[in-house]
């Protein structure tokens, strides 16, 4: 980890993420109409909208927050291909909440691989800068990786927050800030670290 990172813990996982939406929540979002924070808020957003469970609302807020890989020491100017940010975001989120919000972090790009294998009608909603990006992390999947995917018991969930995914892209979409969600999110951190 960056030496400016602080011991992250429980207590400060929070705040440390709402810090990350307000220092870089306005970095451009990979050629789409909106910006990192922009895309991750209505994700979140919508899913609250829906109605959905604090754990999908969160999946949503944090699915991309490995994009500031940089936070966490990783980023490098050389880098010229996937960064696997999904990995980078995972890595931070596993300490502190439930599998199922990391997973949705996790496996997210998986989970664009695996619809655009298992339902074609999928690929049209990909906008032009995820159809490039799926060039990067490997197409659509296999037979056998299909299978092993299948096999998650947050499928449910990492899907829904899939779709999430797509539908964050709205350019001028209205939504509240990080600290709107962070009673939420703090429940799911006190709730793991309960069990623990």
């Amino acid at each position: 980890m960056s030496s400016q990172i602080p011991e992250l813990t429980a207590d400060n996982i929070v705040e440390f993420l709402a810090s990350i939406f307000e220092r870089r929540g306005s970095e451009e979002y990979l050629g789409e109409p909106v910006t990192m924070g922009e895309h991750m808020l209505q994700g979140a957003t919508i899913a609250e909208q829906n109605g959905q469970p604090d754990e999908i609302i969160v999946g949503a807020l944090l699915h991309d927050i490995g994009h500031f890989t940089s936070e966490f020491g990783t980023f490098t100017m050389d880098d010229t291909e996937d960064r696997h940010h999904e990995d980078a975001g995972a890595e931070v989120l596993e300490r502190f909440f439930p599998s199922v919000v990391t997973d949705c972090c996790r496996y997210h790009v998986a989970a664009k691989r695996y619809l655009c294998a298992t339902k074609p009608s999928y690929f049209e909603r990909l906008s032009e800068a995820s159809v490039h990006s799926l060039n990067l992390q490997g197409g659509p999947m296999n037979a056998q990786e299909v299978a092993e995917f299948e096999k998650n018991p947050n499928l449910k969930e990492i899907i829904a927050v899939r779709y999430l995914d797509e539908a964050g892209k709205i350019a001028g979409m209205k939504t509240p800030d990080f600290n709107h969600f962070a009673p939420r999110v703090q429940r799911l951190v006190d709730a793991q670290s309960s069990k623990c």
